[in-house]
């Protein structure tokens, strides 16, 4: 064998090698790498929720988790709508001044779009999970009620664009969560980019 072909030969090998343990590297690196990518649970978590209204009637709610919490998607009817300050007077925080909400949800319905109420339906008391009250009169609530949620656990009561009542154990309004719609129908809930107030 001539020094030459020695030479190709190792040279052959040594990048053949080369190659074969970069390749090796390269496949023990990918479990590595992708161990840093977030769980399906932790996504879930803390990732924005897309959410469908185009078949939600006028008058009716649909409930849906983001980040482990209850969000209420309630559209809201022209009776309910005119309702909002029926009772503006009897409430704590009318203006939302001290209430968590997106600051283009710091309005007159407390939405970005007057017919749709984007709410976390959690009571501001206790974490309580208050119902919805939407008809008017009922006989526990009084003949002012105009509609909206109560907690039955120790009487917070909320109206319809869910600002609280006064004189009941909740301190402040319910809480509103970032949202955008990202279509007509199609609401993002967690995540607020580009929503201008």
């Amino acid at each position: 064998m001539s020094a030459e072909s020695g030479l190709s030969r190792r040279h052959f090998l040594t990048v053949a090698t080369s190659v074969v343990g970069g390749a090796g590297v390269v496949f023990a690196a990918v479990p590595f790498v992708a161990s840093f990518k977030p769980s399906a649970r932790a996504q879930a978590l803390g990732a924005p929720v897309e959410v469908d209204i185009s078949k939600l009637d006028a008058g009716s709610m649909l409930r849906v988790k983001w980040r482990g919490q209850p969000v209420w998607v309630l559209r809201r009817t022209p009776a309910m709508i005119d309702n909002i300050d029926a009772m503006i007077s009897e409430l704590r925080d009318p203006d939302s001044d001290k209430s968590q909400q997106p600051p283009y949800c710091k309005n007159h319905f407390r939405s970005i779009k007057p017919e749709v109420l984007v709410v976390i339906g959690s009571c501001t008391h206790l974490g309580c999970a208050p119902i919805e009250r939407f008809e008017t009169a009922p006989p526990d609530l009084g003949p002012n009620w105009r509609g909206g949620f109560y907690c039955p656990c120790h009487g917070s009561r909320f109206d319809l664009a869910a600002r609280v009542f006064k004189g009941v154990p909740a301190p402040t309004n319910l809480r509103i969560p970032p949202h955008r719609y990202v279509g007509d129908n199609l609401l993002l809930i967690g995540e607020d980019k580009g929503v201008s107030a």
